[in-house]
């Protein structure tokens, strides 16, 4: 007698899975043949391997539209939190062509992309630095003199030239972190926005300024942005939407809001953490500035001394010493009752993606696993999906585990999927689909990391990319690397 059960290479039997875009929150198994899925069914399945994940919920592999992290070892810190596809976008790379080219010979667990790096074109533009990399290069060169300057009129064209090359070379759009260089120019930005426009690609932005006295408020700051779409009609995403509007969050969600009534497009993302990371350098920590943010100098821990910045004379002096050294700040108190709800709202706000904004690891020496006791990071880098349902979903119930799994999964992968067509793929549990898959236990998901701790998180018990365990049993798989290159539709 012939059976008429359906066979494939790897079933996923007996999940909680969702689909975000179907609606579908069901019991099903799951049949996966190759590096897609190709069933999704109440029937019973045989395969060459059965894993039972019942009582578990399988969802979409997250998809992290600002990864800084972009090493194998950072990339494996994702994958443990439930990441597929990390990608470069706020500060980009330049050039790109060796971004991809790199990570793809080493190989990476998960899938990744980068954006034209804006920031590092005006290094080399202005600086005449020599570029190779993503935010390693930004760090580096930090303290160049000049990269930060108003542009003259033959400097923009080189520079938007230099960006439309790396848009033909797959990149995923411009990455413009203006906020590191607020004196660039207005008339800039509007040209940057202006091809991106004509080149159907979005921008990915660090608004200009991050404060809450005039002049140049966060809302100033987002209003750039809207103002960068009405008058171009430019694809435009504001970065942490969280972090940069401060305890602005009010005015500046309700003129989004407004202006996507209006038809411009105007996307956001945040992450759930009252601290932020950054190189020490930047423009918006000077030590005459940290009173916009309504900060002090203690604020600011830094990741390389492990000090509490003592006073405005030691920030100056670390700042000088190493501009691209990487530190942890508190831009709000999550103590304080107020502040929580400032932050939380920023994460409520209508059809806001999740995204970490991961940073690399400080203090790590090559590609050695397990990571090591000394190696430090901003807590979002290996731990911002988990917290994401740990606290907002289980904890606090502000958030539906379905509406959190289409934040992390469908909303990011349909903001990008005009400007990267594999996009269509992920984000969805369905015939056809990339076989990106995280199954996690919303009982017990949870992150574990703090800014001198780096811990995996927990509850994340099996990640897929393209059909292949990266995370089997809360393990990382050392010996897979399937990640594969997401680039831009306009890629040569």
């Amino acid at each position: 007698m012939v059976s008429d059960v359906q066979h494939f290479n790897l079933v996923l039997a007996g999940a909680r899975v969702i689909d975000p875009e179907t609606g579908l929150d069901e019991v099903r198994n799951i049949g996966i043949s190759g590096n897609r899925i190709a069933a999704v069914t109440t029937d019973r399945l045989a395969g060459d391997t059965v894993v039972d994940v019942s009582n578990r919920v399988l969802a979409p592999g997250f998809i992290d539209m600002h990864s800084h992290a972009q090493t194998v070892t950072g990339l494996r810190m994702q994958a443990l939190d439930g990441v597929t596809t990390a990608l470069e976008l706020e500060a980009g790379a330049l050039p790109v062509s060796t971004a991809y080219a790199e990570a793809t010979a080493e190989g990476r667990p998960i899938n990744f992309g980068y954006s034209a790096a804006w920031a590092l074109a005006r290094m080399r533009l202005f600086d005449d630095v020599e570029l190779g990399g993503s935010f390693d290069m930004f760090s580096k060169y930090q303290g160049a003199p000049n990269w930060r300057r108003p542009a003259s009129a033959r400097d923009l064209a080189q520079l938007l030239d230099l960006l439309e090359e790396q848009v033909h070379d797959g990149a995923l759009g411009i990455g413009v972190l203006v906020g590191y260089a607020p004196d660039s120019g207005r008339d800039e930005y509007f040209a940057v926005a202006s091809l991106a426009a004509r080149l159907d690609v979005p921008t990915y932005t660090h608004t200009r300024f991050i404060s809450t006295e005039e002049p140049g408020t966060s809302l100033e700051g987002a209003l750039e942005v809207i103002a960068a779409a009405a008058g171009t009609g430019a694809h435009m995403h504001m970065c942490h939407i969280n972090s940069t509007s401060n305890r602005m969050i009010d005015g500046i969600a309700g003129a989004v809001e407004r202006a996507r009534g209006y038809g411009l497009h105007v996307t956001t993302e945040a992450y759930p953490y009252g601290s932020a990371s950054t190189v020490i350098g930047a423009a918006f920590l000077a030590p005459e500035q940290l009173h916009r943010l309504g900060m002090v100098p203690k604020n600011i821990l830094c990741l390389s001394t492990g000090e509490r910045v003592a006073d405005a004379a030691r920030l100056a002096e670390l700042r000088e010493r190493d501009p691209g050294a990487l530190i942890l700040y508190d831009w709000l108190d999550e103590s304080d009752p107020a502040d929580l709800t400032t932050l939380q709202r920023s994460l409520l706000f209508a059809d806001t993606a999740i995204a970490s904004d991961a940073v690399p690891l400080v203090g790590q020496v090559g590609e050695t696993w397990p990571v090591a006791d000394d190696v430090y990071t901003h807590p979002r880098s290996v731990g911002c999906y988990a917290r994401t349902f740990g606290w907002l979903v289980r904890e606090l119930g502000v958030l539906p585990l379905v509406e959190a799994v289409r934040r992390c999964t469908l909303l990011p992968a349909q903001i990008l999927e005009t400007a990267a067509p594999a996009m269509k793929r992920k984000g969805r549990i369905q015939v056809g689909a990339d076989a990106d898959i995280v199954v996690f236990d919303p009982a017990t998901i949870a992150s574990g990391a703090t800014g001198t701790r780096v811990r995996p998180s927990t509850g994340i018990e099996h990640v897929l990319v393209g059909g292949t365990f990266v995370v089997r049993d809360e393990q990382i798989q050392l010996d897979c690397l399937p990640g594969e290159p997401i680039f831009g539709r306009h890629r040569n």
